[in-house]
């Protein structure tokens, strides 16, 4: 926050949660979340999850009940003849009620846009101040912040610009910084830019010298693992973030289900314990059914990457031997008997499950099994793990089918007061939210013979599948005998009255103003790296720089390789395989244990690798 602006208390703080399709994100509000984000028909930076225009507005129907926020990502990088599309695509987000669209390519803040507001998506590369505010000034009223910044880094940015700051809490970890990862380009020709990464850093290497030596084979060398902040909560809040998100729109139901639960519990004790520093920015409150555990769903080991310190211990982020989720330990093997495994287990399995092991190469194999007789594992494919041999389940056939029911409801907590006034039977509905409606009903006054409260609270507490939960009734009726048709028209009558004014009082997000002059940042020097696609993202880095458009660098996707003969520089990476594998050329006696130069090979593929000690970066070049 900039620091002439005094901050506001309590902040509100949003649980973000991902969604691949519309029952995922509906789940995913059930669940706890605060906002949910999702793809658009079309330039969302993950192809696969494309939603509808229609499930997109029933979506933000659902979430707007909640006070809940839906995000949709236009956040590729947009080609000309693409221009057209894309505008008309904001606006039909915008009419289908959407609070936000998540962007990249700044061509989109020169087009005449609906009243929506515009995040800068973490494609956008934003590691320092002088990068968040040129993005604030261009309007963009969230910046969604680098992966790899470190507590003290997100905490500068908070103090000296006045933007929503959103920071990844969970989930897969890409290796290069986002959005200046051209490997999959370069390599495969499938643009991560474009939403079509084909996972480069997910592949086997072998690390070699410059005479072709293998020093290490067939290891995932540059797979991180994955992401996990449930520990830093308070930590990050206290830095200045505003939103805390969850990375997979890819991950099936069952994954967001488990991870947001746990992240709502722990958020929501975080802000009971500063109550006039953070609040909720939804309301309602979910009761879950099953004990939510991110270390039960998709991980490849967890570690909180570098938000605690800026040059982490050695094997400390990334997992060399696997890219896939080998599970938790449940026992080892005593010996195989034909097609029966018999182990010594320390976890209870069913029918089922998915079991996986090591095999003395390396390979990680895996398999189901078809039915379990106290030790004795029987496989439902034929595998031969030696004795003595770490078995690992990594999906559990019980947790699963729990998850795949219903898990959650969610309930807005409703205050009702039921009193006469002179003919009228009136019934005031006030929702912790502090929206509030009065119904009333001519009803003759009736003297009751006995008690009526219990029936009346109970016909009153009769609100079915609605978003509301009776949490006080206040009774005022007295000794009256009230039918029980009239109090249900009553409640009936305000609840829908409630929903609509619920509805008539929802606002989005304000969109940004940009500010009256923008600049690039202090010594910035326009490149391929900043992924210009099109005419008016290059008039726009044209007007900043001075540079004629059509001298600018276009990006790689443009023309690869006219791209490559430019610049080989096809990743940039805050991690350093020299200091993951304790090499670092910065401590005394540790880099002299591998040579220089080192180089990754797959395939067809050489790599060359250059660290740059000064900035603890490593750069990956094609050699």
């Amino acid at each position: 926050m900039n620091e002439n602006i005094p901050e506001i208390y309590p902040r509100p703080i949003e649980l973000l949660a991902p969604a691949r399709d519309a029952l995922t994100a509906m789940a995913a509000i059930d669940h706890g979340a605060d906002a949910v984000y999702m793809g658009a028909p079309s330039f969302g930076a993950r192809s696969q999850a494309g939603n509808s225009l229609d499930d997109i507005g029933r979506v933000a129907r659902y979430a707007h009940q909640f006070n809940a926020r839906l995000y949709v990502t236009v956040n590729t990088i947009i080609f000309d003849h693409e221009l057209n599309e894309a505008h008309a695509l904001v606006w039909d987000l915008w009419r289908a009620g959407v609070d936000a669209v998540i962007v990249q390519d700044l061509a989109l803040t020169r087009m005449h846009r609906p009243p929506i507001a515009l995040h800068a998506s973490t494609q956008c590369d934003t590691r320092t101040p002088a990068k968040a505010r040129f993005l604030h000034d261009c309007g963009f009223t969230r910046i969604v912040l680098a992966r790899e910044l470190t507590r003290e880094e997100i905490s500068e940015i908070h103090r000296e610009v006045d933007a929503d700051l959103e920071v990844f809490v969970h989930g897969a970890l890409c290796v290069s910084f986002s959005g200046d990862c051209q490997a999959s380009a370069a390599l495969t020709g499938r643009s991560a830019n474009r939403g079509e990464c084909a996972q480069i850093c997910r592949y086997k290497f072998d690390l070699e010298d410059e005479h072709g030596n293998k020093i290490i084979s067939g290891k995932h060398l540059l797979s991180l693992r994955d992401m996990n902040r449930l520990g830093n909560l308070e930590e990050l809040l206290e830095a200045g973030a505003s939103s805390l998100k969850i990375e997979g729109r890819l991950k099936d139901m069952a994954y967001v289900k488990n991870v947001v639960a746990a992240y709502r519990r722990k958020l929501d004790a975080v802000i009971a314990a500063c109550p006039d520093r953070y609040c909720r920015s939804s309301v309602g409150r979910s009761a879950v059914t099953f004990n939510a555990d991110p270390a039960e769903s998709f991980n490849r080991g967890f570690t909180d990457y570098f938000f605690t310190d800026a040059t982490p211990k050695k094997n400390s982020l990334a997992t060399f031997d696997s890219p896939k989720w080998v599970g938790l330990p449940v026992g080892r093997v005593k010996k195989v008997a034909g097609k029966c495994i018999v182990a010594d287990l320390k976890t209870a399995l069913s029918n089922g499950d998915g079991l996986g092991f090591f095999s003395p190469d390396g390979e990680f194999i895996g398999f189901r099994l078809n039915r379990v007789d106290g030790e004795r594992l029987f496989p439902a494919t034929a595998v031969n793990p030696r004795p003595g041999t770490t078995l690992y389940r990594n999906s559990d056939k019980s947790r699963g089918d729990l998850l795949a029911g219903n898990t959650a409801v969610r309930r807005i907590e409703l205050f009702m007061k039921l009193y006469w006034v002179p003919g009228q039977l009136v019934l005031n509905l006030k929702s912790e939210d502090g929206m509030e409606v009065t119904v009333a009903d001519a009803v003759e006054y009736q003297q009751a013979r006995s008690s009526q409260t219990e029936r009346r609270r109970k016909e009153l507490e009769k609100l079915g599948d609605t978003v509301y939960r009776a949490s006080d009734i206040e009774d005022a009726a007295g000794d009256s005998f009230i039918p029980a048709s009239a109090l249900a028209s009553l409640r009936r009558r305000g609840v829908a009255m409630l929903d609509v004014a619920r509805v008539c009082a929802y606002r989005s997000e304000k969109p940004g103003r940009p500010a009256d002059k923008i600049s690039l940042p202090k010594g910035y020097v326009v490149s391929r790296h900043d992924n210009i696609a099109n005419h008016l993202a290059a008039e726009f880095y044209s007007e900043l720089s001075g540079i004629a458009a059509e001298k600018l660098p276009q990006a790689l996707e443009t023309d690869i390789p006219k791209g490559i003969a430019a610049d080989r520089r096809i990743m940039e990476t805050r991690y350093c395989l020299r200091r993951e594998l304790g090499a670092c050329l910065k401590k005394a006696g540790e880099g002299k244990t591998l040579p220089s130069p080192l180089f990754l090979t797959s395939g067809n593929s050489r790599l060359r690798l250059e660290f740059d000690c000064r900035n603890c970066r490593m750069r990956v070049l094609l050699s």
